[in-house]
């Protein structure tokens, strides 16, 4: 299957932000709603993606070297927000943190995200398995790596 330019650039984001969901590609892309990522992913990326066991979207190796990513475990394509929790969060010998604990964390920092913003974050790098939940009366959260076997790309 010969893919245009522009889905060789999807399917690299594909590769970069896996494993993702319809809404992140939704954002990044530019597309109105989820349907229309499904169709396209469809029938444009079908022989190069497929849903994990949690629906998640993932690319296959294929994608990966058609469209020359590398997809080493340990680096991570995430945006700013993400990629300054990673580096704020409880490691995974600490005690784990609430959301709220996270947000004031990441604001000293100088960013100024919201409540939903850290919280969606910190659920799309559980998906990555870069953090953990560890559930009290709240959920709470730490790295489920060393952060030194991390290694961060940030994306825009």
């Amino acid at each position: 299957m010969t893919l245009s330019e522009e889905a060789k650039e999807r399917l690299a984001d594909v590769v970069e932000l896996q494993p993702t969901k319809n809404k992140e590609l939704q954002e990044r892309w530019g597309i109105d709603s989820g349907s229309e990522i499904h169709q396209y992913l469809e029938s444009e990326l079908k022989e190069y993606y497929y849903r994990d066991e949690n629906s998640l979207i993932r690319a296959t190796p294929e994608a990966a070297e058609l469209v020359g990513v590398d997809t080493d475990e340990t680096t991570l394509s995430v945006p700013p927000r993400q990629a300054q929790i990673i580096d704020v969060i409880a490691g995974p010998d600490e005690k784990p943190e609430s959301v709220v604990s996270v947000l004031h964390t990441v604001r000293e920092t100088g960013l100024d995200p919201t409540a939903d913003e850290v919280r969606s974050s910190l659920r799309k790098l559980q998906d990555r398995g870069v953090v953990e939940v560890v559930q009290t009366t709240v959920p709470t959260f730490r790295l489920a790596v060393e952060r030194e076997e991390i290694t961060v790309d940030v994306i825009d």
